[in-house]
């Protein structure tokens, strides 16, 4: 409550419990970034995590005929496409090997729907959710909205940002329900391997813990790296594990706004009561794109993994170049997280950048090169900068990034 002008008492406008949620960092400087090339600047976008490829050409043709389709202009199940629930069921045991039914799977607005939908289903008022940090931006939002509690098991480039079974044991309290495992990661393309996914699982099931398991960058891993989902390497975590993923990522579909959400059929059903009146169902064309991109073979995004791995190996060794940048090389995803903790406090023309939310605002303004600071993942002292665009962008990119860095000091 508060006094107006009048002197009465007056309710807050926006409720706290909104008011309580940070806008998406990465949208953000994606947004600004847009901004100032719409104002006519040549700023270059490391911000977003978003393929520079367009949806394949089979995808968006099922699509087109799907809008031509008198069935798909009025409501379809809240939950999902019958033939697309089972087409993903099918999809998750061909590429992770963990069989589920149609019965288990949510198709949400996105992956983001997803994240939600998981812990406002799980979660109580006052529950522990374990988080490996760095993490992705959404998911402290999420578990927020959700009345959960954070606890933040914090990684760094010592250990490739993995984190280990006595780093999360020493995280447990007898309030925790939920470990969040992310495997490739994002925001550092940290993979772990099945042997540590093994560990990580075999800790979840002996403290009788929930797995929220976040796997839409699981077709994207490098050289040696291979990608283990822990509902397949621990079966013995029954039905407390459950599955985020989508279409986004694998078949460059960010747009099209579809992803999923398996589990055990009781979290599934009550996650679904919630979306029906959230939103109801999805899209039905964007359906049936995902539909086609799941049913078909993985030709795609091979194609497109190679660059990115060009691009992955480029970007580490141009950043690596850098006087007071350490840029460990990413085995997943298509994003590298560097540290420039050696470079807070130097002089830049003038100014001295204590953090690296005012080194990547300067970077923006000077260099006009958009990244996202550490801060949006909850470790101050690292940008995040994703390799999913063009490889002469991404060349022009870091080497202004580089310039001014060696120059102004």
């Amino acid at each position: 409550m508060r006094i107006c002008k009048h002197g009465r008492m007056t309710r807050p406008r926006i409720s706290a419990r909104i008011s309580a949620i940070s806008e998406s960092a990465t949208l953000a400087v994606d947004a600004k970034a847009k901004a100032m090339k719409a104002a006519g600047r040549p700023v270059i976008g490391f911000g977003a995590g978003e393929p520079n490829f367009a949806t394949p050409g089979y995808i968006v043709e099922a699509a087109v005929e799907a809008a031509r389709n008198p069935r798909f202009h009025k409501y379809t199940p809240a939950g999902g496409l019958p033939e697309l629930k089972q087409a993903i069921a099918d999809k998750t045991l061909r590429d992770s090997g963990y069989q589920v039914g149609a019965a288990q799977v949510l198709v949400t607005n996105g992956g983001k729907q997803a994240v939600y939908q998981a812990f406002a289903t799980l979660l109580d008022p006052g529950d522990e959710v374990v988080v490996i940090a760095p993490y992705w931006t959404t998911y402290p939002e999420a578990i927020k909205l959700a009345g959960g509690v954070q606890v933040d098991v914090v990684t760094d480039e010592t250990t490739g940002y993995l984190a280990s079974v006595e780093q999360l044991e020493a995280a447990r309290t007898d309030r925790t329900k939920v470990l969040l495992f992310v495997s490739p990661s994002n925001p550092t393309g940290a993979v772990y391997s099945p042997e540590q996914v093994e560990a990580i699982g075999r800790w979840a099931v002996e403290h009788d813990l929930w797995v929220v398991t976040d796997e839409i960058y699981e077709h994207l891993t490098y050289g040696d790296a291979t990608f283990a989902s822990i509902a397949t390497v621990v079966p013995e975590l029954g039905d407390k594990v459950v599955v985020l993923n989508g279409v986004a990522k694998t078949y460059a579909m960010t747009g099209w706004r579809v992803g999923w959400l398996i589990g055990p059929k009781d979290v599934v059903k009550a996650a679904t009561n919630l979306q029906s009146h959230a939103t109801s169902n999805v899209s039905n064309v964007a359906q049936i794109a995902a539909l086609a991109a799941v049913t078909g073979d993985l030709s795609a995004v091979a194609e497109m993994r190679e660059a990115f791995d060009r691009r992955r190996r480029t970007m580490v060794r141009m950043l690596n170049e850098i006087p007071g940048v350490l840029c460990p090389e990413p085995l997943g995803a298509f994003y590298v997280y560097p540290s420039v903790k050696e470079l807070l406090g130097k002089d830049f023309g003038g100014r001295r950048p204590q953090t690296s939310a005012e080194l990547a605002e300067l970077i923006l303004e000077e260099a006009e090169v958009a990244l996202v600071p550490g801060e949006a993942f909850g470790t101050p002292g690292y940008f995040r900068l994703s390799y999913a665009l063009g490889d002469d962008d991404l060349v022009e990119g870091v080497g202004r990034i580089a310039k001014f860095l060696g120059e102004s000091r």
